[in-house]
């Protein structure tokens, strides 16, 4: 089962604090598979393989225009969040999912998973989308037709994630109606020659099959976790707030402990198969029933 939330607009820290929150949990089985739903304020997250010269404005810049800067451990380079932006946060654990050939499924088989999920999104929207050999992430063809390696995809949704005890972190972000100018601040995931784009920017494109309205960044994240349920073959349950959530995880403790104290007794089945010669002279009996 997927339990999952959508949180508004949270803090980058905040979030970092829920998603650790939510690892424990997850690692000691009160909650099930958890996929938290957001956008953050303004903020650049430089991964494990980040380098300072992808950020292409100075400490200064940043600090006027108001946007924090992270280090943290997931996969990837310099990636920017804001406000229009569809943070996903799968906290998952990996021994719960199997792949296409029934094998557990493994980080890399989970981030295909993920990108599976975005690419089945766009395409509620009529917004043709795929993978590039190599590259990690969600691309949008540069004609708005079917998407060729060869040429300059626009990057609609980046992918880096954590694991640890089996346990997934960080995610993805999806632009829907992010400003694409912040991009200009970075070279995003390293990349210097293919541009992001967004959902907004793809459907003003016009195309028949397209709709008209754009919805809100809520209901993108509803059609989101539909598609992660389809795509990792779980069930989806929709948690009401992080309140419904920690009393869920507290009512799994509490029946955890309660199976330990009011769990029934049952004598011990350790009766041999063959009654002792000694016993049968002793006990006069020619012949005991065989217990198995």
């Amino acid at each position: 089962m997927i339990q999952y939330l959508y949180l508004g607009r949270v803090d980058y820290e905040q979030g970092l604090r829920l998603q650790a929150e939510i690892a424990g949990l997850r690692h000691q089985g009160k909650v099930e598979n958890v996929l938290l739903l957001l956008e953050h304020p303004p903020v650049l997250t430089l991964g494990r393989n980040a380098g300072r010269a992808n950020i292409l404005a100075s400490d200064e810049l940043l600090a006027r225009r108001g946007i924090a800067l992270h280090h943290i451990n997931r996969g990837g380079d310099v990636t920017y969040h804001g406000p229009g932006q569809l943070v996903g946060y799968p906290i998952f654990d990996l021994r719960s999912l199997r792949n296409l050939s029934g094998s557990r499924m493994g980080p890399v088989d989970f981030v295909r998973g993920m990108e599976e999920a975005l690419i089945r999104l766009c395409g509620e929207f009529g917004v043709g989308a795929g993978r590039i050999a190599g590259l990690t992430g969600v691309w949008c063809s540069a004609g708005g037709g079917p998407l060729d390696e060869s040429r300059a995809g626009r990057k609609i949704a980046a992918i880096g994630i954590h694991v640890s005890r089996g346990i997934t972190s960080h995610g993805f972000a999806f632009n829907v109606t992010t400003d694409l100018r912040e991009f200009a601040l970075i070279n995003p995931c390293g990349i210097t020659d293919r541009p992001v784009t967004s959902l907004e920017k793809e459907l003003s494109e016009p195309k028949a099959e397209r709709p008209n309205d754009l919805p809100s960044l809520e209901s993108v994240a509803h059609r989101t976790a539909r598609q992660f349920g389809l795509v990792f073959g779980e069930q989806v349950l929709a948690v009401e707030s992080l309140a419904a959530l920690r009393a869920y995880a507290e009512d799994a403790k509490v029946a955890a402990n309660d199976s330990l104290v009011t769990a029934p007794q049952f004598p011990a089945e350790d009766t041999p198969l063959q009654i002792p010669v000694a016993v049968e002279r002793l006990s006069n009996i020619a012949e005991r029933p065989v217990r198995a």
